[in-house]
């Protein structure tokens, strides 16, 4: 899939994409099951419910699920409430992510949203990731804590791309603003990609590098998702052209961070968050390029295990688990 129209398409984007600043998840133009996305893997481990408004990802010893987008899009707001599993999730992970690894193996980008599972009496650990033109080996993960339990009923969880900057946010709350720098080139996502969704069994990795594995004692796992959001500029992969979604409903679209936002987003951070790529001594003996050091920050981080954190790991890869034995690999990250 060649991509020699890709300059148009950002700018054709960014000139479409009809996006006022509202923190009513009502105002958002939510749609079907069935109108956005399509089963991806899992057999019976997914259920679409509530009439094509919610689905239901599940993880058992035979499998994990999944669904993806029908449409490959190149920016735009994607957005999902989610009810994660409940009770010793330990091993289980839960993402809502973009990525284009099934169609540049080599040079994919990938946008995500990672729950890492818990011990029980434990929070769960929510991860956000960014790789641009398969940069696997510079992977810029941050790590936080929530501040409620995001298994007791439904939270908003969502990304804003542009062609200058991501953004994720949870409940309309800005997690992590990560703009583009010139220095970065082609690590900054900039291909069309899909929005997957997805539950599997990490147990090498996702809780405390391993050493709590997925206890099947507590199966099946259940991820509920509701009011899905996909509004951005949907790409042909056929015909290389781009159709920006400029329907009513979109006043719910934010463009960026507002100033009260940015005071709620620092607070969070200061709080919440337990680990950035940026402060990795042992896996980058100089911080990448884009980021801005903050003694304080690096002073508070570094009071939390490394080990727990990846130590420097190598990046694990998104697996679709058909069995406990067999996987088939769908795309790469953290």
């Amino acid at each position: 899939m060649g991509f020699s129209y890709l300059g148009f398409l950002v700018m054709v984007c960014c000139f479409q994409l009809v996006v006022l600043v509202s923190g009513s998840t009502k105002n958002l133009p939510i749609i079907n099951f069935d109108e956005g996305y399509t089963h991806l893997f899992g057999e019976d481990n997914l259920a679409v419910v509530r009439d094509g408004k919610s689905v239901h990802l599940s993880l058992d010893e035979r499998t994990g699920s999944g669904f993806v987008s029908q449409d490959l899009y190149l920016h735009g707001f994607f957005s999902a409430s989610i009810k994660l599993p409940a009770d010793y999730t330990a091993g289980v992970v839960v993402a809502f992510y973009m990525s284009n690894g099934d169609m540049f193996e080599k040079n994919h980008d990938e946008i995500d949203f990672e729950f890492l599972g818990n011990i029980r009496g434990k929070d769960w650990r929510i991860q956000t990731n960014i790789y641009g033109n398969g940069s696997t080996n510079v992977g810029r993960e941050e790590r936080y804590n929530l501040w409620f339990d995001p298994a007791e009923d439904y939270h908003q969880y969502s990304i804003l791309w542009t062609d200058s900057q991501i953004i994720f946010y949870v409940d309309n709350v800005p997690i992590r603003e990560f703009k583009r720098t010139e220095s970065m080139g082609g690590d900054f996502p900039s291909k069309p990609m899909t929005l997957y969704a997805t539950i599997w069994d990490g147990s090498d990795w996702a809780t405390n590098g391993g050493k709590y594995r997925v206890n099947y004692k507590y199966a099946p796992y259940i991820a509920e998702f509701s009011d899905l959001v996909l509004h951005g500029c949907a790409v042909d992969p056929i015909e290389h052209m781009a159709r920006c979604d400029n329907a009513e409903g979109s006043e719910g679209i934010p463009t960026g961070v507002t100033r009260v936002q940015r005071i709620k987003m620092e607070g969070f951070r200061k709080k919440h968050m337990t680990y950035s790529y940026c402060y990795d001594h042992i896996r980058y003996k100089v911080p990448p390029s884009e980021c801005v050091i903050n003694p304080l920050e690096a002073e508070r981080l570094r009071t939390f295990d490394p080990v727990t954190f990846g130590n420097g790991r190598r990046h694990h890869s998104k697996r679709h688990h058909h069995s406990r034995s067999s996987q088939a690999k769908v795309t790469s990250s953290i």
